[in-house]
């Protein structure tokens, strides 16, 4: 049975010749369609802010010390990731029981302890060498001698989000559903210093960048930023358009289809001051030509403060933008045809 949206971009020499960009663009919306939308909603159903809500708690907890890579607090947080996919059989690519890329502590900005990038991987089945990447980071600001930096939007809410993801994904691999092609999920180290886990990934890729056909980052989707505190039902996107027009579409009637979150783009435009679109791991990939989407909240009074806590996350809310990316997820896993990119957008 046909279980996912089926687009083509094929379009005819001759025609493609006499199409205005805009009549360009509309094909692409077009073209691109969610077939089997009630499969893809008992997935992403189990994707609940119950679950979110334990996730969060636990990973910005005390015992974690604020988790600042290459310290005993972001190893505990490192197992607790871990410990999780080996409980749901969910297996690492680098072999039985080894979910660790360790990033060697002479690469970072200044020699410390070595510190692990976290792997987990879903093998697709049609497509099995090429690999949607979902990153989120699992480090944070780390502790002092009274006050410990929780970091529960930053980023125990992009962490729940993955492990909720994953789950959902596997059992729909279990249940005969997909994905076509090999998803892992990358809890990557050291983003709060100068984003170090994923340049090391990018520059050690444990699969050929090249064969990666996007990266969906998640870092910070907890929280509701002063802007939006009269609309909070909204999610920043970041980088969609940049090096994939049809990521973009595909993100778009992803939203339209399963979500309806407001999409805000402000944050995307290169006048921003903030220019997020540098400052976080998605950044790393779309730097070696991987199209990425960064989703996030935007910042608020508690962040990189020791106020950043778990009650203060919105959990139904931040089940709805992670259902967002999963059924983006969905698609680009499961598409019949790999995303297309255009490096002129």
């Amino acid at each position: 049975m046909k279980i996912q949206a089926v687009t083509s971009l094929l379009i005819l020499v001759g025609s493609c010749a006499t199409l205005s960009h805009t009549e360009k663009l509309e094909n692409i919306k077009s073209n691109i369609v969610f077939f089997d939308t009630d499969i893809i909603n008992k997935y992403a159903n189990t994707i609940t802010a119950e679950e979110l809500n334990a996730h969060v708690y636990q990973f910005s907890s005390d015992e974690f010390q604020g988790r600042r890579a290459g310290e005993a607090g972001h190893m505990k947080a490192a197992d607790f990731i871990k410990d999780y996919y080996f409980k749901e059989n969910i297996p690492s690519p680098l072999g039985p029981e080894n979910y660790y890329q360790f990033v060697d502590g002479d690469f970072f900005p200044e020699p410390q302890n070595s510190s692990p990038n976290v792997l987990a991987f879903i093998e697709g089945t049609t497509f099995p060498d090429e690999i949607l990447i979902i990153t989120g980071h699992s480090d944070h600001e780390g502790f002092t001698d009274d006050i410990i930096y929780n970091g529960a939007d930053d980023n125990g809410s992009g962490t729940a989000a993955m492990l909720e993801m994953a789950q959902a994904f596997n059992m729909a691999k279990l249940e005969g559903h997909g994905p076509k092609r090999s998803i892992l999920f990358l809890h990557l180290t050291g983003e709060e210093i100068d984003l170090t886990g994923s340049k090391y990934y990018t520059q050690h890729p444990i699969f050929p960048l090249e064969n990666t056909v996007a990266n969906l980052n998640i870092d910070m989707i907890g929280r509701i930023d002063e802007a939006h505190q009269d609309n909070p039902n909204y999610i920043y996107l970041i980088g969609s358009d940049r090096l994939s027009t049809e990521l973009h579409f595909i993100s778009e009637k992803a939203n339209e289809t399963f979500t309806k979150l407001n999409l805000d783009y402000r944050l995307n435009s290169d006048s921003d001051p903030n220019q997020y679109y540098t400052r976080s791991d998605h950044y790393s990939f779309a730097q070696k030509g991987v199209p990425v989407i960064f989703y996030f909240n935007g910042t608020h009074e508690d962040y990189h403060e020791p106020t950043d806590t778990a009650e203060k996350i919105n959990y139904p809310l931040l089940s709805q933008r992670t259902k967002l990316i999963f059924t983006t997820a969905w698609y680009l896993a499961n598409n019949d045809e790999r995303l297309q990119v255009d490096l002129d957008s």
